[in-house]
C-alpha cells in the first residue's frame, strides 16, 4: 500500500550509506587475491597522505635544473677517467669527483687508473695528470680545490687542487698539472680532504680558513694561511722555472726539497674508528683552563660502532718545555756527533734507503659523547656553511640533522638508502624573485638555508627547509648522477657586490650535462 511504500523509503532515507571501506572490505572477501587497495577506484580525500596536517604536501615537480655546461663525454680528461666506456660510469665509487669555485672547473680522479682530469666547465682543453706515485705512495683517495690566494684570483694563479692517497700522502697540483707540494701525513688511507670557510660565520671569533684530512680514526687540521703561503711560493718557484731540473731529478727518490705545511692531528677512535669526520669550529676551553690562550675545536664523527660522536680538540701537544728543549738537544748532539765521526774516520756513509717521514705527533683530545644504535653504523657526514648543523646518513637509510653546538639532533628523515646530502641557499622571497632575474642586490637576509637530498634509488633531489621547515621542491634527477657544490665561494667584502649564495650543482656522467638548481623555490 501507499502507507508500506512510504515508511520503507524513510527508512532508507534515514539508513546512513556506507563508507567506501565498508564496500571494499566486503568486496574483498569476494575475491580475496585481489589487492585491497585495487578494489576500491576512488578514495576519500582523508584517506590520502598529502591532505593530513601533520604532513607537509608533495611539491609539484617542476624544471628546477639550469644547464649550466655540456661536457662532451668523449673528452679527453673524462675518457681517460673511464667516461663513456659503460652506462652508469659515476656510480663508481673508485671515480672522484670536486666542482672548483664558481663552477669554473671540474676534477675528476679515478683509483683504479690513477689519473686527475682538470676540465674547464666553460670550453676548452683540460689537462690530464698522472701522479707519479710509487709502490709506497698508494692510489688517488681524495680530491679537493684549494685556494691559492684569500681573494681567489682569477685563472690558474687562484686555484691549486689537493690529491690525497690510501697511503696518507697529500699532492697539490696547479690548473696547468704542475706538482706544487708534496707531503706525508698519516701512514693510512685519506678518506676525506674538505676546505671550509671561516669567514662569514654567525660567531665573532670562528677561527681561520683550514684543510681538513680525515683517517679511519684520525683527523689532521692545516692551517688556510699557513697553506697559502706554502702554495704561493711554490707556484712561484714552478712558475719561474727556476728549480724545473732539480725537481725532475728528485721526484722519483724523495720529498726533501719540499717544505713542511704545519700542520696539528688527533685521534678521535676513542669511540669508534670514524668512516667520516669533519671540524664543525671552535668551542670554549674545559672549566680548568678558561686561562689559557689555546684553541679548542670541535670534531664530529660518524663510523660502524658509533653512528655520531663528538671530541674536543686541543692545540696543546701536551709536550713539556724541558722535552723540547731535550728533542732538541738531542737532533743538535747527534748530528754534532755524526759530522765529527765523519771528519776522524774519513770515511763516507753507505747509501741507504730514504724511509718514510715519520708521523707527527697527537694532539690533545678530550671525548665527549656518542651515539650507538647498533646495527646503525653512519656512513656520511655534510656540514651547513656556519658549521652549526650537520646531516649524516646512515646504513638504515635514515638522515640525522645534528645541531653541532649543542649536540642534539634536530629531525631525522627516513627512506633515503644510498643518499647524499649537500646544504643550498634558496630565495625566501617570491615577489622579489620573480620580479627580475638579477640578484645584484641580494643580501644574505633574502636567502633560506635549506638541505638538498639526493635519492639515487628514487631518482629525485628534494630541498627541505631548515631547521624544521616543510619539503619545497621535489625534483626528477637521472640514473647516473651526482650533486656537487663547490667547496669554496670567495664572496667579496665589497659593499656594492651581492652576496654569494651556496650552490649545488647536478652532473649527468652519462650526458655530461652540468646543471644548477635554481636558487627560485616558486
Amino acid at each position: 500500500t501507499k502507507r508500506s511504500i512510504w515508511h520503507l523509503s524513510a527508512s532508507l532515507l534515514r539508513r546512513p550509506p556506507k563508507a567506501e571501506g565498508c564496500l571494499a572490505k566486503s568486496n574483498a572477501h569476494v575475491s580475496p587475491t585481489r589487492p585491497l587497495q585495487h578494489i576500491s577506484s576512488r578514495r576519500p580525500s582523508f584517506f590520502r597522505p598529502e591532505a593530513t596536517s601533520s604532513r607537509p604536501a608533495m611539491a609539484r615537480r617542476g624544471h628546477h635544473l639550469t644547464e649550466v655546461a655540456l661536457l662532451a663525454s668523449a673528452s679527453g680528461c673524462l675518457a681517460a677517467a673511464g667516461a663513456g666506456e659503460r652506462e652508469g660510469w659515476l656510480d663508481d665509487p673508485a671515480v672522484l669527483l670536486s666542482l672548483g669555485p664558481r663552477a669554473r672547473d671540474l676534477a675528476v680522479a679515478s683509483a683504479a687508473r690513477s689519473v686527475l682530469g682538470i676540465v674547464p666547465v666553460a670550453g676548452g682543453g683540460g689537462v690530464t695528470v698522472k701522479p707519479a706515485l710509487g709502490p709506497d705512495d698508494g692510489r688517488i683517495s681524495a680530491v679537493e680545490w684549494v685556494p691559492l690566494d684569500a681573494e681567489g684570483a682569477q685563472g690558474e694563479e687562484g686555484m691549486a687542487l689537493v690529491v690525497g692517497t690510501d697511503a696518507g700522502w697529500l699532492l697539490f697540483y696547479s690548473l696547468a698539472g704542475d706538482l706544487l707540494h708534496k707531503q706525508s701525513i698519516y701512514p693510512a688511507k685519506i678518506l676525506k680532504l674538505n676546505f671550509s670557510e671561516r669567514k662569514e660565520n654567525a660567531w665573532e671569533d670562528s677561527g681561520s680558513d683550514e684543510l681538513s684530512v680525515v683517517f679511519p680514526g684520525v683527523i689532521a687540521r692545516c692551517d688556510g694561511a699557513d697553506l697559502q703561503i706554502m702554495l704561493q711560493k711554490s707556484f712561484q718557484e714552478v712558475k719561474s722555472r727556476m728549480w724545473k731540473d732539480k725537481f725532475e731529478q728528485e721526484d722519483d727518490e724523495d720529498t726533501s726539497s719540499f717544505e713542511k705545511i704545519p700542520l696539528q692531528i688527533w685521534n678521535v677512535s676513542k669511540f669508534s674508528s670514524c668512516v667520516d669526520a669533519a671540524i664543525v669550529g671552535l668551542m670554549p676551553p674545559p672549566l680548568l683552563e678558561l686561562q689559557s690562550s689555546q684553541r679548542h675545536y670541535c670534531a664530529i664523527t660518524v663510523g660502524e660502532d658509533a653512528v655520531v660522536s663528538a671530541y674536543r680538540l686541543s692545540e696543546d701537544r701536551s709536550r713539556s718545555l724541558v722535552g723540547a728543549i731535550l728533542s732538541r738537544g738531542v737532533a743538535a748532539t747527534f748530528s754534532t756527533i755524526s759530522s765529527l765521526s765523519k771528519i776522524l774516520w774519513r770515511s763516507e756513509p753507505s747509501p741507504t734507503k730514504k724511509s718514510r717521514p715519520k708521523p707527527q705527533a697527537f694532539a690533545k683530545t678530550s671525548p665527549l659523547t656518542c651515539l650507538k644504535d647498533s646495527p646503525r653504523k653512519g656512513e656520511r657526514l655534510t656540514l651547513s656553511p656556519s658549521g652549526t648543523l650537520a646531516a649524516i646518513t646512515d646504513s638504515l637509510g635514515r638522515i640525522l640533522l645534528l645541531d653541532t653546538r649543542a649536540l642534539v639532533a634536530v629531525r631525522l628523515w627516513k627512506g633515503y638508502r644510498d643518499a647524499s646530502c649537500l646544504f643550498v641557499e634558496m630565495l625566501r622571497n617570491k615577489d622579489k624573485s620573480s620580479s627580475s632575474s638579477m640578484h645584484l642586490d641580494y643580501t644574505k637576509s633574502d636567502y633560506c638555508l635549506c638541505l638538498a637530498i639526493h635519492a639515487p634509488r628514487k631518482g629525485i633531489i628534494e630541498v627541505w627547509q631548515m631547521r624544521t621547515g616543510p619539503r619545497l621542491l621535489t625534483i626528477p634527477c637521472p640514473k647516473g648522477s651526482r650533486i656537487l657544490q663547490p667547496s669554496t665561494r670567495f664572496s667579496s667584502s665589497s659593499a656594492f657586490s651581492s652576496y654569494t649564495p651556496l650552490e649545488v650543482y647536478l652532473f649527468n656522467g652519462d650526458s655530461g650535462q652540468l646543471s644548477v638548481l635554481n636558487r627560485h623555490i616558486g
